[in-house]
């Protein structure tokens, strides 16, 4: 159907030949041009003609990927370009197809009546009222005739006819819900099919409940039931239909379809308006239970997983509903204890089961609507329901039992990592329960631990001390548990457990690291549970568990850690090499919490003592030829130090020595921090590293890191580090420039830029940076993505903290802006996100410097030109936010410049795109330049317009 086409297509006879071609031609040129030709012939005038030819019994193998298949896209993208009087002829052609391939192939049935359904969306409902009902009857068994046919006999096969019409009638909702379509017009289809259900429902009925319907018919119904209740068709319409489904769940070979097509007719919303309809579904879903219990004794994991789904749906799409039918409340609660069931079905997950993990966002939906309703009304609820969330912290403690050693080693990877996250999913559940249960829940844990540890044979079974432990932890992560009268009993039951088990000892790691801000509160209690961490740091498969502890517990305990710092079992570990990089990493975190409590005075001893092996270690690499070993090595070593010089912050002293005696002197009144003794200390041997590795980006990045770190933590402390940094970083990026060394400048200009003693090296080493970069950007910034991005931020943070840098003879205004304009023109979202930020701080101050001004002047025009590029297609959609920031910005500040470099550049044919007429572009200028500060209003009519541009308006693709 499309116009554009000036070729008609040759006969029939060619176009065979040219499937022959495309098929069965050696030669992949010929292919190419067969392919070519077919493509250019689908989309002619003439594509309908041949492509019923091409359907006849000999060369039906060819169908599956040409004509028809186009077909489908010709209704539904050039629909306007059929003629209305050929509308029928074209319906009764597709009908007469469909029932002529009624018994196969199936792919081409199926083609066919998506390309009928695909037909009817665009008829329903001015040209085609009754679209069910003419199906229904068009299917009903007759007479051959050979009127408004092929011109071949139609098959009279009932039963394939009834299948035939059974797809086509699925097929149709599932084209409207895959059409994109304006809302009006998908509010009226939508409403036009769901008026059919009233032809659709009795029908299907009586073919599901018919003895004569084979399963095949039976199994297509229920397929198309579920298709249906997409459209929201009424459930006090469709009740006893669904109740007709439950039948089919005893028959093995519908079960699966029935459960999918009663899970989608009662989990839709609009069901709750339909009472007295899931008050009569709610028996049936009861019924199942002696069913489910046989799937479960019998290991029948599919049975147990579909009538679990079917619990689930009832009871929690309709939680609310349900509980308010205060006459039917024992119904609701026998159906709420069906789903507890499911819950703990016996087995592991997800080896022997995949049940349970469907029903945990249940129990949440279900204490979100007691919660909700009144006081009184909720009393009467807890009583109820209580009990039960008790029984289910019993299940999921159980469930979240780990099996024996033997059984989990021989569990793959992928099931480990199921059952892990199934466990987190359990944590996350209990940690809600708590809000109903309170602290009742913890003294029962409390309770059973205690029983547990007391006793010698309950306690040789570690996988119940994990449970109850893993249940402390998982409430003590997030709920506040400082009021709790049960948690000095379990710091000191915790002791008592045998940590021999590796799984129990990671569990009891974590439950200390849990316990980290009440142990600060009463750090009497540290003493007994710290060996354990420290004994636990001894061994690395408790790498993970005992060194993230000791983090949180010298995070929070920092001041009351006196036996740590005069000791360092915790630093031996370090060198002996047990932990991978990243728990190192963590090690050193928490020594540097440590370090930060210590008296200024002892903090360099300790510091030098730590770091030495370290710096020796680094010292040594330095020397070496460049290889991959070394790199990895210098690259983990300056990776502590970066760790260390995070958490080392003496200035965080304050807050925990408050009310204190004396006040404890500070390093800028006396000395330099110690970090930048430190620092200044190695300087030159990170130079000699830097010397080796100059030219090797992770390297780099690693060593600016260690600036990096320090800067942030120090903040003005770092002062003494700037004049030999600012040095370094200029030689480092002029001879090899690195995003990394950017963004270490960027650190300095934030901090250090209003500092007068420190402005003139910033000024130096931000002309140096420029200059560099200015070079990249003439040879072609492509490549380089990372500079790109990083270059604009550091600029957007120079405008933003110390714009009279700007007036350094030394900056090339024009180079810059034309810099940023060439970063607006990426397709990575980081970069351009720089390149308008950088904009957005620059325009503002064009009023107030006359070389900014300047600049504007002359190349916003290329500013404007290349935004309105980007917005029309040029760029991604999802960047048009940014772009529309820098188009209300130069609005704010030049709206009169934007007015005419809009107009002048919008009237170019064309531009920005074919797709929008003048009128839309002038509708474009008037919107935009009305809008001076509603920054949403800006981005909506840049998105419209971007919309337009690209021929996307009202096709659905603007909801994405």
């Amino acid at each position: 159907f499309s116009t554009k086409s000036q070729q008609n297509p040759p006969p029939d006879t060619s176009h065979s030949k040219a499937l022959c071609q495309l098929y069965f031609d050696p030669d992949m040129e010929r292919k190419n041009v067969a392919q070519k030709w077919l493509t250019q012939a689908q989309a002619s005038a003439q594509a309908w003609q041949f492509c019923w030819a091409l359907l006849s019994p000999d060369k039906v193998c060819f169908y599956v990927s040409t004509s028809p298949t186009n077909g489908i896209l010709t209704i539904s993208r050039h629909w306007n370009d059929l003629p209305t009087d050929q509308h029928e002829s074209l319906r009764m052609q597709l009908l007469s197809h469909i029932l002529r391939f009624s018994s196969g192939p199936k792919m081409v049935l199926t083609r066919l009546c998506v390309a009928l359904a695909s037909m009817a969306l665009n008829l329903i409902p001015q040209a085609w009222s009754q679209p069910v009902a003419d199906l229904v009857r068009a299917f009903q068994p007759q007479k051959p005739d050979s009127e408004g046919g092929s011109g071949t006999e139609v098959s009279q096969d009932p039963h394939a006819h009834c299948l035939a019409l059974l797809e086509l009638l699925t097929v149709l909702p599932e084209e409207f819900q895959s059409s994109r379509l304006i809302q009006a017009r998908r509010t009226q289809l939508r409403e036009a099919l769901a008026g059919e259900w009233t032809v659709m429902c009795p029908m299907l009925r009586q073919l599901l409940q018919s003895q004569d319907s084979t399963n095949q018919v039976k199994e297509k119904v229920l397929r198309c039931l579920s298709s249906w209740v997409g459209l929201d068709v009424p459930l006090g319409e469709s009740h006893e239909l669904v109740q007709d489904c439950f039948t089919a769940l005893s028959n093995p070979e519908l079960f699966d379809t029935a459960v999918e097509t009663i899970v989608s007719a009662i989990s839709q919303p609009d069901c709750q308006r339909y009472i007295d309809a899931l008050l009569n579904l709610t028996p049936l879903v009861l019924g199942l239970h002696d069913q489910l219990k046989t799937a479960a004794q019998d290991g029948d994991m599919e049975t147990s997983h579909g009538i679990c789904r079917i619990a689930v749906a009832m009871g929690e799409t309709h939680s609310r509903v349900l509980l308010e039918q205060v006459d039917h409340w024992q119904e609701y609660l026998a159906l709420v204890n069906m789903i507890l069931f499911c819950t703990g079905i016996p087995g592991h997950y997800p080896v022997s089961e995949t049940t349970s993990s469907l029903t945990l966002t249940f129990w949440y939906t279900l204490q979100d609507d007691i919660l909700s309703f009144e006081e009184e009304k909720q009393e009467v609820y807890l009583q109820i329901y209580r009990p039960v969330y008790f029984q289910l912290v019993d299940v999921l403690l159980h469930k979240s039992h780990y099996p024996s050693q033997e059984e989990y080693d021989s569990w793959s990877s992928d099931d480990r990592e199921q059952f892990r996250i199934y466990r987190v999913d359990i944590s996350d559940t209990l940690m809600y329960v708590y809000e109903m249960l309170g602290a009742e829940l913890l003294s029962n844990l409390y309770d059973r631990l205690g029983r547990q540890l007391m006793d010698p044979q309950q306690s040789a079974v570690w996988q119940d001390t994990e449970a109850l432990l893993f249940g402390f932890q998982s409430i003590a992560e997030t709920i506040d548990v400082n009021y709790s009268d049960v948690i000095p009993g379990l710091i000191a039951l915790i002791p008592r457990v045998n940590i021999s088990n590796v799984m129990l000892a990671d569990t009891v790691m974590y439950t200390i690291g849990s316990l980290a801000e009440w142990l600060a509160d009463h750090p009497v209690m540290l003493g007994g549970i710290l060996p354990m961490v420290l004994q636990g740091l001894e061994k690395a498969e408790l790498s993970v568990s005992s060194v993230s502890t000791l983090k949180r517990i010298c995070r929070e305990c920092r001041h009351d850690l006196a036996p740590l710092r005069s000791g360092h079992p915790h630093c031996d570990v370090l060198v002996k090499e047990i932990h991978k990089s990243s728990q190192c990493m963590w090690l050193m975190q928490a020594l540097g919490f440590l370090l930060s409590a210590l008296p200024v005075d002892e903090i360099l001893g300790r510091l030098h003592s730590l770091i030495a092996p370290h710096v020796q270690q680094l010292d040594t690499l330095a020397q070496q030829e460049p290889n991959p070993t070394n790199k990895q090595s210098i690259i983990h070593v300056l990776g502590m130090l970066s760790s260390l010089f995070t958490t080392l912050d003496i200035n965080t002293q304050a807050d925990g020595l408050e009310g204190a005696a004396s006040p404890r002197r500070t390093p800028s009144q006396t000395t330099h921090n110690p970090v930048v003794v430190v620092l200044q200390q190695v300087f030159t041997l990170i130079q000699s590293v830097l010397s080796k590795w100059l030219d090797d980006s992770e390297v780099v990045e690693a060593v600016c890191g260690v600036f990096d770190k320090s800067v942030r933590t120090l903040l003005h402390d770092f002062g003494p580090m700037v004049a030999q940094l600012t040095e370094m970083l200029g030689q480092i990026y002029s001879a090899f420039p690195q995003a990394s060394a950017l963004d270490l400048a960027r650190q300095l200009v934030h901090i250090f830029a209003g500092e007068e003693h420190h402005i003139a090296k910033i000024k130096t080493l931000i002309e140096v940076l420029t200059s560099t970069t200015l070079t990249i950007f003439q040879q072609g910034p492509r490549d380089h993505p990372d500079i790109a991005e990083s270059f604009m931020y550091l600029h957007a943070q120079i405008l933003k903290r110390k714009p009279d840098l700007y007036l350094s003879d030394q900056l090339d205004m024009k180079a810059l802006f034309y810099c940023g304009v060439l970063s607006l023109k990426f397709p990575e979202t980081p970069t351009v996100k720089a390149a308008s930020l950088f904009f957005t701080e620059l325009l503002p101050r064009c009023k107030d410097m006359p070389s900014l001004g300047e600049v504007l002047q002359r190349d916003g025009k290329l500013l404007t030109e290349t935004i309105l590029q980007a917005v029309g297609g040029g760029s991604p959609r999802n960047l048009t936010e940014h772009f529309s920031d820098v188009l209300l910005s130069l609005n704010r500040h030049c709206p009169a410049l934007l007015s005419q470099w809009m107009k002048e550049t919008l009237q170019t044919p064309g531009f920005p795109s074919t797709q929008v007429s003048t009128e839309q572009k002038h509708t474009f200028i008037q919107q935009l330049v009305r809008e001076q500060t509603n920054k949403r209003r800006v981005k909506d009519i840049v998105k419209e317009f971007s919309l337009l541009c690209r021929g996307l308006q009202g096709s659905g693709y603007s909801d994405f």
